[in-house]
This record gives C-alpha cells, structure tokens and sequence, in this order.
C-alpha cells in the first residue's frame, strides 16, 4: 500500500460512485465524501495551531469521520478522545499526549486503554495504519460488495482501524451511532453487512437478547477481540454457526496482530487467539507474549521513540503451540499470589462461566493476613439464583485448591472500561459486598515451597 491508500481524496477518483460510509438512514459515495472532507479542509479550525496535534473528541458521527479523512489528507497528526472522558481523565489524556515532537510520519495518538494503571498515549505513524491493514486484508481478503460494521468506539484502535482498512481498499463502512444488541441484527441485514468487529460483551448481548437470531449468510466473518473472550461465549457463537475471527493486539500494534485464519472461522474456539498475521511477529519471553512488525507504534508521546527493530512487551502472558497458534492466559499485572502459589483470573472466571446459570464472572485478589491474597469473585447471573454448594462442586472439578474463589458477591454487571473490556481496578471496589463461598476448610491451599 502506499500515501494514497488513506487519501480520501484518491478513493474518489478511484471508486467515485461506489458507497464509502452508511449509515442508518443514508448511504455516502466516495465522492460525495470527497466534497465533504474538502469542505472540511477550508475550515479555519484545520490551520490553527498546526504545530500541535489535532483533538477529535469521536463521537460515532460522520462529522467526525469527515474529520478524520481531512486530517488523514492534510498530514496532520490527531489525538483521538472518548466523548464519555470526565474531565479529569481529559486533563490526564492531554497531559500524556502533547509531550514531546512528534515525527513526520505521525499520524494518530490513541490512548492505551488503561486497564491496570493510567492510560498512556501510543503515536502511531501512517505507515503502521497501512501494514496493519495490510496484515487483516492478507488474512480476511476483500470482497466487492464488503461493508465493515462500526459499532467500537472510533477513539479506540479498534473503531479508528476499521475505517483505515476500508478507506485504503475502497470499501464501505457502516456506521452505527452505538451498540444496541436488539437493533443490530436488523441493521445487518439491511445494510448487508459482511464483516463486524465487537468485543465479547457487544457478542455476550448480541446472542442474551436475540436468542433466535441466525447470521445471515452474507455475514462473512465477525471479529471478536478487545478482550478475551470466555469460551462459554465462544461456544455458544459456535452453536450459532457464527463465522468468528478471535483476534489478539494491542493499541501499540495498531490493533491485531494475531487472528483467527480465515479458513478456520467455524472453527475458531479450537485455534486459540490464531496466528500472527504477515509481517507480524511474535515471541514468548519469560512467559510473557512480545510483538514487533511495522504496525508496531513509533513510541509513546513524550518517550523516546523505539528503535524498528525493538520487541515491544504486551504485558500479557501467553503461550505458542506446536502448531503456531498463541494462547493468551490473562496481564501479568493481574496474577493473584495466593500462599505463594500464582493464579491467572481468566482460568477462574472461565471455570465460573462454565456453571450454568453465571452469565459473567470478574475474578480478583484480596488482602488476607495469613495467605497474601485470597481469590474472590464477582458474578453476574441469568438465573435469580444459584445453588453455591453446587457451584463449589463445580469449581472442585475444575480446578486446583489453591485456585479456589473463597468470596463471592452477585452484581448486576460487572464494571467495564469505556473500551468495553473488564475493568479489572474497578473490581477491588465491590470488596464490601464478598460473601465467604462454603468451601471445606481442607480444600484450602498449602502455601507454595
């Protein structure tokens, strides 16, 4: 791919009548798209301070995709914002992200989620957008009549990534002004949407509230990633035949850099988070997964910038199996250190899943004087009640003694990111609200030696 692929400006006199965005109740063409995004460009407000990045607060409009096209065609670099950012988390996201000079090739700075600290901001440069698009089209290919749902926030890499990959092949985007699970299957098949991006709660809901709901066959593949995804949530898309891509990546590799082979989209739940995608690499160091391609990030805003051939470490633990698929088993940050013995949160949260009648579970540690961390749990449940004797049966199968949750609590839902992923800090605030599971007291672990 080369500069011309993100020109807005391009894809008009490449495709001018073909549909380049939809949106619920209007389809735009290339060109008209075109005459937009050059009305934009006149705009005083594109010249002002030009030595700074420019904000976006991206709300799912198509003022603010006409926006996005503009500053792609005019070279200047953006920050990217959630609408729903307190002030105080805008103060810190613009603190983060105009620190330092940015390079020529800058193009985007998105924030990291901020799952287990503070957000920082990732500078991804023009050229990363390309490969990374690049990468997904050598793994999904491009069909003519192909339309890409966005339902993901556009200030994440995920929402941003969509309308790169299409801007670049010509293809249409289908903006949805948010996620309404009751809504989306009707807005698949009247926009004939062939591919959808969600994370697994967006998925969760889809399949909770439209119980009878089939893909249609012109849905070619739906791309599950943000987060990991339970296989309880796997399997019930699978029962679905619904053709899922699980992929794995990070805000600083421009979204995925892992995937589910195309081939295999029926039978994703066997392969894992997939393989790494052409030109992406991947290693495993310590326990601990690393990438580097060129749609790795330049750097974070006001840090050095890495050199092209530096591994950047996901903080995620993970493993390649003999047939190269990764296995993501959770952050690093989130181990919980229980008499010495460690435990991931996802392995227990997906044994608590398994149990019919938990519809979500959120796993983590607590201080306890005698072993460090006790395991505790927050449940969501489709039943108004579950039998808990049972439900310790259950986890006794499953898992070792040390892994064990010793306290529960039931929630409503569990507290998410504005990225929609498990908001893992957010967790420890429920503490008042854990219960002690009846667990024997000699299912307890014996502190690691």
């Amino acid at each position: 791919m080369n500069e011309r692929a993100l020109s807005i400006l391009a894809a008009a006199g490449d495709a001018a009548a073909a549909i380049g965005l939809r949106t619920d109740d209007r389809a735009f063409s290339f060109a008209e798209l075109a005459r937009l995004t050059e009305r934009r460009l006149r705009s005083a407000e594109l010249r002002q301070d030009e030595a700074a990045p420019f904000i976006v607060d991206a709300a799912p409009t198509v003022d603010t995709v006409i926006t996005l096209y503009a500053l792609l065609e005019r070279g200047r670099p953006f920050l990217l914002l959630h609408p729903k950012l307190t002030a105080p988390e805008r103060r810190a996201a613009l603190s983060a992200a105009t620190r330092g000079k940015l390079s020529a090739d800058a193009a985007a700075i998105v924030l990291s989620s901020g799952t287990t600290g503070p957000p920082r901001a990732a500078v991804l440069s023009r050229s990363a957008l390309l490969a990374s698009a690049a990468a997904s089209a050598a793994n999904l290919g491009w069909h003519g009549d192909d339309c890409w749902l966005l339902a993901m926030p556009i200030a994440r890499v995920g929402g941003l990534s969509i309308l790169t990959r299409c801007l670049a092949a010509r293809t249409a985007v289908m903006l949805a002004p948010g996620f309404e699970a009751t809504r989306l299957p009707a807005l698949l098949q009247r926009h004939r949407v062939t591919l959808a991006s969600l994370v697994p709660t967006m998925l969760a809901r889809l399949l909770d509230t439209c119980p009878d709901w089939v893909p249609p066959e012109h849905l070619r593949a739906v791309l599950v990633g943000g987060a990991a995804a339970p296989l309880t949530l796997l399997s019930r898309g699978a029962e679905r035949r619904l053709p899922m891509i699980i992929t794995y990546g990070c805000t600083e590799t421009c979204s995925q850099v892992v995937a589910t082979p195309y081939s295999l989209r029926f039978e994703s739940i066997r392969c894992g988070a997939g393989r790494p995608l052409p030109t992406a690499e991947i290693r495993i160091v310590d326990g601990r997964i690393e990438a580097r391609g060129p749609m790795r990030m330049t750097g974070y805003a006001g840090e050095a910038p890495l050199d092209p051939d530096d591994w950047f470490d996901t903080g995620d633990l993970g493993e390649l199996d003999p047939a190269g698929f990764l296995h993501v088993r959770g952050r690093a940050g989130d181990l919980i250190i229980t008499g010495g013995h460690k435990v991931l949160p996802m392995e227990v949260e997906q044994a608590i899943e398994a149990f019919p009648g938990v519809a979500a579970a959120g796993v983590f540690g607590v201080a306890d004087d005698l072993w460090g961390q006790v395991i505790a749990a927050a449940l969501v449940l489709r039943d108004a009640a579950i039998d808990e004797r049972t439900l310790v049966a259950h986890l006794v199968e499953r898992l070792a003694p040390f892994k064990l949750p010793r306290r529960i609590c039931f929630v409503s839902a569990l507290p998410q990111t504005v990225a929609g992923k498990l908001d893992r800090v957010a967790l420890s605030s429920l503490c008042s609200a854990l219960q002690p599971l009846p667990i024997r007291p000699d299912a307890g672990a014996r502190p690691a030696r």
